[in-house]
């Protein structure tokens, strides 16, 4: 088996330069959860972006440091709000990035609620949303009832969102963004520049271990650590509701719907998302020219590194870095996606977008060192 090796190593980061505008009021909705959490972390050391309200309808009253008390020093005033109270704080500002960490199925009714109230009021404000639930996910209602077998919450919302990785997305498509859930920015960060030059056939399959932390805070009989520790296992496979959603926004990215095959497993650990895909190459293609579609879609990417030969997942965990390595033998084709589920797979990549609709530069406040050891 031959390995392509990349025409280059990874790349160290530079924290960018720019004339910060001020201080940006930051709302983060639902915020007692790991994502809130990691949310809350990363902006520590935002130069931009200020936590002014965090809600939580069961810890109202709270410092936010009882739920994360690994942040103590850091918000030594900061408590947990109601949404009344947070939203009379909101109306005061007239920047503002909100962030909605409510679960899938609640979050379209809740964001709904806070964009009428801010516009409501008559004040002219910039407020742009990052929602990192599945509410927004798909482009219309009727494709979102047929995955969650629900209505959705907010139908007139849906075209104000755009849902797209950021490295996949150019520019600002819309005023808010649903960010795509971990299992899929791994898969598409994987396979779509492959499938958008070509060189490989339509059918991806998708075998992708993941942390328990991405099964929230509340333990059930699956996540629950007993349950976890020294075993693995599969879930759902190909019938796992992230699976149209990666169908979907390949078509997005590229102009067809791909076949994607989808098998997510639980690991034995906390964070982190190892994803392997197994593609075919197209016939006439060649192993330099999966090398070649790489290093085009991300040689100026700050977050996506290209490895020669299998990544390890630890060297993602905390960081916002996806890395990716690959393999060709024949016309055979696996790549292997790594990446932080926490953070490149949910609050480091919706900072990253809230960077760019602010105009900011996308790696502000997300250049933190990878842990190493764990």
């Amino acid at each position: 088996m031959s390995v392509v090796k990349p025409k280059s190593g990874p790349r160290p980061l530079a924290q960018p330069q720019f004339e910060a505008g001020g201080q940006v009021a930051t709302v983060i909705l639902a915020g007692s959860g790991y994502v809130a959490g990691e949310l809350l972390r990363l902006l520590t050391t935002h130069p931009v972006f200020s936590p002014v309200a965090v809600v939580s309808s069961s810890q109202g009253g709270e410092p936010v440091t009882v739920a994360f008390p690994h942040l103590a020093g850091h918000y030594p005033t900061l408590a947990f709000r109601e949404l009344e109270g947070a939203l009379a704080t909101a109306r005061r500002s007239e920047s503002l990035a909100i962030f909605s960490a409510a679960p899938h199925g609640h979050s379209a009714a809740l964001v709904a609620r806070v964009l009428e109230d801010l516009e409501g009021d008559g004040m002219d404000r910039q407020v742009h949303v990052v929602d990192l639930s599945a509410d927004f996910r798909f482009p219309s209602a009727e494709a979102y009832e047929r995955v969650y077998r629900h209505p959705h919450a907010a139908p007139q919302r849906l075209e104000q969102f755009h849902c797209g990785v950021p490295e996949l997305s150019a520019g600002l498509p819309r005023r808010h963004i649903a960010h795509p859930g971990c299992f899929t920015t791994a898969a598409l960060l994987g396979s779509v520049p492959l499938l958008a030059a070509g060189v490989v056939e339509r059918e991806v399959q998708v075998s992708a271990v993941t942390g328990s932390t991405g099964a929230g805070k509340t333990p059930t009989a699956t996540t629950h650590h007993p349950e976890r520790r020294s075993n693995l296992f599969s879930y759902a496979p190909l019938g796992h509701r992230h699976e149209p959603e990666m169908e979907s926004l390949a078509e997005q990215a590229i102009g067809w719907r791909p076949r994607i095959a989808f098998a997510p497993h639980a690991g034995p650990f906390a964070r982190g998302i190892y994803a392997t895909l197994w593609l075919r190459l197209a016939p006439g293609a060649s192993a330099d020219a999966v090398a070649d579609a790489l290093h085009h879609a991300y040689d100026a990417s700050p977050f996506v590194l290209l490895w020669a030969g299998p990544p390890e997942m630890q060297d993602v965990v905390g960081t916002n870095h996806c890395h990716l390595g690959w393999a060709v033998e024949g016309r055979t084709v696996v790549v292997f996606s790594t990446l932080d589920n926490l953070i490149k797979g949910a609050a480091g990549g919706a900072v990253q977008w809230m960077n760019r609709l602010f105009g900011l530069p996308d790696e502000t406040g997300l250049v933190q060192a990878g842990l190493g050891w764990l």
